[in-house]
C-alpha cells in the first residue's frame, strides 16, 4: 500500500469494529478524525488510534482538505443526507447498511456520485471471509457442479432493553428489521455466491418484541440458475447462530461453529458428492491464500480502487441489487403474492418499501 489515505469515521458506534479494519491496514490509512455528537464516545474511541482527532460537527468534518474518505456509520435514516453532504464536499463515501430507504434513493445517490465524480461504497464485510473464498474457488474451478438448493438460518438474540437505543425498531428511523438490518448480510452472501434471484415469496412479521418492524421470518428464493433457497430469520434465538448450507451436485459446502455475526470465515466444510473426488476439492482449497477476513478484508481490497490501480470492490450497483430484494421480500410479504425480479419500473415498491412493512 504505497499510499496512505486519510479517513473520518463518523458515528462511534459499529465506527469501533471499522476503526479496528483501517488499524490492520495501517500502513495504508490513517483515521484522522472520529465524529460523534457524543463528545466522550467519541474521545474514547479515538484514544485507540495514534493521532485521530476528535470532532461533534458533521460540517466541520466535512470542511476539511485533508479527509479522503468518510465513513458514515450513523443511524440508517440519516444515511441519505450524510451521504449527499459528504459527496458535495468533494469525499468518497463508504456507508453501513442499509444504504438508504429506497431503490429511487440508490438512484439518486448515483446520480449525484457522477455529478461529483466520487464513488460511494455500501459496507458488505461479509464478503471477506476465508470459508467463502474457498467455496467461491471451487465454483471457479468447476469442482462444484449445477447449484441445487441452499439454506440459510438468521437465528439472533435481541431483547427488549436492545431496543433502549431510541432510533431502533423504528419505521421512521431504522427503515426495517430483521430483513434489512441483520438478515441483509446472509442474502447478500447469497447472490455473491448463487448468482441473482429470480422469485422471491415471503412472510414476515413481529413476534419477539413490541417494536414497530418486522422481528422474524420465512423465505423462499428461487434462483435465475433454478437452484432453491430458505432463509429463515429470528431476533428471539436462545442461542445465536448463523447457518449457510449449499447443496450442488457435485459437493455440498456448510460453515458449521463459525461466530454467527462473521459467517463466511473459518473452517467451512466442503463435501465432495458422487464422481467429484474429495482429493480434487481439498487440492484446490489448498490453493487458495488465506487472507484479512471482515471489515480488515474490504479495506484491503478498497484501497487499490482508491488508489486508481484496481476495480471497486463494491458499488452503488452491490447497494441496488441488495436493497430490490428487501424491496421485493417486503411487497412478497405485504401482498401475499410472489414478486419477480429485477423488478419492473413501474413496480410501487421502488419509491419505498416502508408502506409495505409488516
Amino acid at each position: 500500500m504505497s499510499r496512505q489515505f486519510r479517513v473520518a469515521v463518523i458515528g462511534a458506534g459499529i465506527g469501533a469494529a471499522h476503526v479496528e479494519g483501517y488499524l490492520a491496514n495501517r500502513q495504508g490509512y490513517q483515521v484522522a478524525v472520529i465524529c460523534d455528537l457524543d463528545a466522550a464516545r467519541a474521545a474514547t474511541l479515538a484514544a485507540t488510534v495514534p493521532g485521530a482527532a476528535v470532532a461533534t460537527s458533521y460540517a466541520a468534518v466535512l470542511a476539511r482538505p485533508d479527509i479522503d474518505v468518510v465513513d458514515i456509520c450513523l443511524p440508517p435514516w440519516l444515511h441519505l443526507e450524510t451521504i449527499e453532504a459528504a459527496l458535495a464536499a468533494g469525499k468518497n463515501v463508504l456507508c453501513e447498511k442499509p444504504l438508504v430507504g429506497s431503490l429511487a434513493e440508490v438512484e439518486r445517490l448515483m446520480n449525484a456520485a457522477t455529478q461529483a465524480n466520487r464513488v460511494v461504497v455500501p459496507v458488505f464485510q461479509y464478503r471477506y471471509g476465508n470459508g467463502l473464498a474457498g467455496l467461491r474457488r471451487l465454483i471457479e474451478a468447476g469442482l462444484a457442479g449445477r447449484s441445487l438448493v441452499a439454506s440459510i438460518e438468521t437465528h439472533w438474540n435481541r431483547p427488549p432493553e436492545y431496543y433502549d437505543v431510541r432510533w431502533r425498531g423504528r419505521k421512521a428511523t431504522e427503515l426495517g428489521g430483521a430483513i434489512l438490518g441483520h438478515a441483509i448480510h446472509q442474502h447478500d452472501l447469497l447472490t455473491f455466491t448463487m448468482g441473482p434471484v429470480r422469485r422471491v415469496s415471503a412472510k414476515v412479521a413481529v413476534r419477539v418484541n413490541a417494536i414497530e418492524t418486522e422481528d422474524c421470518a420465512a423465505i423462499c428464493f428461487e434462483m435465475a440458475s433454478g437452484a432453491l433457497v430458505t432463509s429463515s430469520v429470528t431476533l428471539g434465538a436462545a442461542e445465536e447462530l448463523t447457518k449457510l448450507r449449499f447443496c450442488f451436485t457435485e459437493l455440498t459446502a456448510e460453515n458449521p461453529g463459525v461466530p454467527p455475526y462473521r459467517p463466511a470465515e473459518g473452517a467451512w466444510r466442503f463435501i465432495a458428492r458422487g464422481a467429484r473426488r474429495q482429493e480434487e476439492i481439498d487440492a484446490v482449497l489448498a490453493g487458495v491464500p488465506p487472507r484479512q477476513e471482515s471489515f480488515a478484508g474490504l479495506f484491503e481490497a478498497l484501497h487499490p480502487a482508491l488508489a486508481g490501480t484496481a476495480p471497486w470492490p463494491l458499488s452503488l450497483q452491490d447497494a441496488y441489487r441488495s436493497l430490490e430484494l428487501v424491496s421485493a421480500i417486503y411487497y412478497a410479504s405485504a401482498t401475499n403474492t410472489s414478486v419477480a425480479l429485477p423488478l419492473a419500473p413501474d413496480h410501487p415498491v421502488r419509491a419505498g418499501w416502508g408502506p409495505f412493512l409488516a
